[in-house]
């Protein structure tokens, strides 16, 4: 208990620390991970069936979180690309970056020459972005995107992972079934597999979403902490029922909390509190006890970094952006620049690594843990020259916009029709006159509060207006609000 007490405090400072220099934390969470390891501390850990298992569950949670924090209005209008690069684009980086692998070993490092299975094999670990670092670094940065790059990019990460998951389990059954007699059966045809469970997901995804909003509004208990825990049930309920008929589990977690994020929910925001710091939690805990896997001293000799270095600058100069732009090509609403920016932003993290454990754990997988540290040594440069970029890259290119923080951390329930926004005054909203009582309000409409400097007031009639004040507003419809801050503007 002392030893995880440490690791999870070191984290959290780290973590704020890095915030700073602008590292992604979940970096330097692997970085605390590799130090207690064998190499550093000596912490001994090397149970790759462990972190799987953590990974599994930490990945139910964070791609359930993601969910719910997506609104469905954000994405819907991005829906086309946001698919197209979670499947295409996920089968277009696996060719690309599997034909180079196939040739690049055979020609640099003979003694580990893939097959082209395993080369795809490899290439298909590697192929997703990952959604822990993506969500992560999106959320933290506080950078507002044009052309609805944050949503595209959230939608596409946090649906990508489950073609890459497919594209990995069929590849390891076909290496594991080379020397089995006769052909594939119907069912085990990877395109129908991948169809199958697909579309299982999805059915499993929104069916169990809705069942968890129906359970969670019909839940009538006096302490309001237990509904977070009826969520958590509810996720890994989801998971592991889809598991077991057929489906993809990671697509039905993530379709299941964008069904609990866009419908009314009891005591939403308590659940979303409360999922926002165990999300957190279960990625330091993920990004640990993979650290603590690696064996530092693995990755730092000239047969994982010569090649590991040119698979690293083909996937992130070559391979992404080639994918990006294909999958891309059809949909104009993206400029030039919109389109390197996405392909820029293909970040690896957790997820190719837990993958890489399922080869890591296959008999008939040749050269498994130097697929492992491979893929560990990727990530590592993913992390670094693109995640510390994240923010830096949408400035050269002309793609930052500036987020307003909100002054008034109120939220409303969703068992309350009306709408609250926040307004700041300007001069055509004081025409009429500079107290409260002179400003024209649409039917039904509220000032509740004012913040001036670092008072908040409780404003009536006679309350005098100044420039740069904030108001909250209150309405029976979210329309009057709309119509109120956009003629003031």
């Amino acid at each position: 208990m002392l030893i995880v007490a440490v690791l999870l405090a070191i984290s959290v400072v780290v973590g704020k620390a890095g915030n700073r220099f602008g590292m992604p934390a979940l970096l330097l969470f692997l970085g605390v991970g590799m130090i207690a390891g064998v190499d550093g501390f000596g912490i001994h850990f090397d149970s790759a069936e462990a972190v799987q298992f953590i990974g599994m569950i930490s990945l139910s949670i964070i791609l359930f979180s993601g969910g719910v924090d997506t609104k469905f209005s954000d994405i819907k209008p991005i829906l086309g690309p946001g698919l197209v690069l979670a499947t295409v684009g996920v089968l277009l980086t696996t060719a690309m970056t599997g034909s180079f692998i196939y040739y690049l070993f055979r020609w640099l490092s003979p003694e580990f020459a893939f097959g082209w299975k395993e080369s795809m094999l490899l290439a298909a670990v590697m192929s997703s972005t990952d959604s822990a670092s993506v969500f992560s670094i999106l959320n933290s940065s506080r950078v507002g995107l044009r052309e609805r790059l944050k949503p595209t990019l959230e939608l596409e990460s946090g649906s990508n992972d489950p073609m890459a998951y497919l594209l990995v389990i069929i590849l390891i059954s076909m290496i594991e079934n080379k020397g089995a007699s006769g052909g594939y059966t119907l069912l085990s045809n990877p395109v129908v597999m991948l169809l199958g469970q697909l579309s299982i997901g999805v059915i499993c995804g929104l069916m169990c979403g809705y069942l968890s909003v129906w359970v969670i509004n019909k839940l009538r208990i006096a302490n309001e902490f237990m509904y977070p825990v009826m969520m958590i049930a509810c996720v890994f309920f989801t998971f592991s029922i889809t598991e077991i008929v057929g489906g993809n589990s990671y697509l039905a977690v993530y379709l299941a909390g964008l069904v609990v994020g866009n419908m009314k929910l009891a005591l939403k925001k308590t659940i979303t509190t409360f999922f926002g710091g165990f999300t957190w939690l279960v990625q330091i805990i993920m990004f640990l006890s993979l650290g603590l896997l690696v064996n530092p001293h693995e990755l730092m000799n000239a047969g994982i970094l010569v090649p590991g270095m040119l698979l690293g600058v083909f996937m992130i100069a070559i391979g992404r952006p080639a994918a990006v732009m294909l999958c891309l090509m059809p949909f104009k609403r993206f400029s030039l620049k919109a389109r390197l920016y996405v392909s820029w932003v293909g970040l690896r993290g957790a997820v190719p690594i837990i993958f890489a454990t399922y080869a890591l754990m296959s008999p008939d997988v040749l050269h498994a843990r130097f697929m492992f540290n491979m893929v560990f040594f990727i990530t590592i440069m993913s992390l670094l020259i693109q995640g510390t970029t994240v923010t830096r890259m949408a400035k050269w290119l002309g793609l930052e916009e500036p987020v307003k923080e909100r002054e008034f951390n109120l939220d409303l329930p969703d068992e309350i029709t009306a709408a609250m926004v926040e307004t700041e005054v300007k001069p055509e909203l004081l025409v009429d006159g500079d107290r409260l009582r002179d400003i024209i309000l649409p039917p039904a409409t509220l000032v509740i509060m004012v913040k001036r400097g670092e008072r908040y007031l409780v404003p009536t009639g006679n309350t005098r207006l100044y420039l740069g004040d904030t108001l909250l507003l209150i309405a029976e419809k979210e329309a009057h609000l709309t119509e109120l801050v956009a003629t003031r503007r």
